[in-house]
């Protein structure tokens, strides 16, 4: 960071949490202080023509205090838990070159253009909640990381920096030689995103559904891949389009939402029409997993409470993935005990 810094180049830091980003932020910041190089090369020489000047009065303001102290020390902090203003204002201080370093999570690489000379990835080891465990970044978030790296319409050349173990170099560095397909996942939530072509009238029937998956970037990695896809030899000889392989998979998706009460699905005539069930899941993007549960719980209680419909809320799918920390427990029965005003059953 301060070799990039002494050759007037901005950083970006990337990191793997929300938490991180400030931790990092404040390291670098203890660091540089050590260094003697805090104001030489993150705050710079204060002069009424200074671009950060424009911006102290705001960044003062701001109710995030982590924002407004890594401010002051030249940098920045960007992760999707800070409220829209605080992300619009740290991009357009970074962007304007207020601020040098910024400390950021992969979120920014994939939904903004904001280029610096230097990237930095600080570690490869991602929690994956669904398997409760850490897990090797993607190579598409190293290399859409490493694309902010001198941007051809900003500079002239860029530096990118993978900070990993000795075990992973080897991985990433065969990964980045070797180009890697984009497979598909759609099949996971086909039956989701089936139902909300009912719901929208833009697939009535079997054949219809059919037609709109031969659509879609899964067909065209299926035909490309098929063996990724369940599609053996001698089915692709027999079926070079693929057709009978796509109306299996609509076929089964539109069973699992009958028999969820989203789609109510004729077998006879292939026809399928949309239930209240149904157009709900669509409307608030809720997983077919969560009605399936909410059918099966709320069939179990003829007069639910308010306890026993919150308990049924918070068995939806979406929540799956949501840990309390064991820092959080006291805190959590103290609410329960102070301010809940139901009898809760977990």
């Amino acid at each position: 960071v301060s070799d990039a810094l002494r050759h007037w180049h901005q950083v970006m830091v990337f990191v793997h949490s929300r938490k991180g980003t400030g931790t990092t932020a404040k390291a670098l910041a203890e660091r540089a202080a050590m260094n003697g190089e805090l104001e030489r090369l993150f705050i710079g020489d204060e002069g009424e023509d200074d671009v950060r000047t424009k911006y102290i009065e705001r960044a003062e303001k701001s109710r995030n205090r982590e924002l407004t102290e890594h401010f002051r020390n030249g940098m920045g902090i960007h992760h999707a838990g800070m409220l829209r203003n605080d992300r619009r204002l740290t991009e357009q201080m970074f962007n304007d070159g207020a601020i040098k370093v910024l400390c950021c999570t992969a979120t920014l690489a994939w939904g903004i253009n904001l280029p610096a000379h230097t990237v930095i990835i600080k570690g490869t080891d991602v929690y994956m909640p669904e398997k409760g465990t850490n897990v090797d970044l993607s190579i598409l978030d190293v290399q859409q990381i490493f694309g902010r790296a001198g941007r051809p319409q900003f500079d002239t050349s860029g530096d990118a920096t993978l900070i990993t173990s000795h075990d992973a170099m080897a991985r990433y560095l065969d990964k980045l030689v070797r180009s890697t397909p984009i497979e598909s996942n759609f099949i996971k939530q086909l039956a989701d995103h089936m139902n909300a072509e009912v719901v929208g009238g833009t697939v009535t029937n079997i054949q219809e559904a059919i037609e709109w998956l031969r659509y879609t970037y899964l067909h065209v990695r299926m035909c490309r891949n098929p063996l990724a896809y369940g599609v053996g030899a001698s089915q692709l000889e027999t079926d070079p389009t693929l057709r009978g392989r796509c109306e299996e998979l609509i076929t089964e998706a539109a069973r699992l939402l009958d028999e969820r009460k989203m789609v109510r699905y004729n077998q006879q005539s292939g026809n399928l029409a949309v239930t209240n069930f149904g157009r709900v899941a669509s409307h608030f993007y809720i997983r077919n997993q969560s009605v399936a549960t909410f059918n099966e719980m709320i069939g179990k209680r003829k007069s639910p409470t308010d306890a026993d419909l919150c308990h049924i809320m918070c068995c939806a799918d979406e929540f799956e993935n949501i840990r309390v920390r064991a820092e959080e427990l006291d805190e959590v029965d103290r609410i329960k005990k102070e301010t809940c005003p139901i009898k809760t059953l977990a």
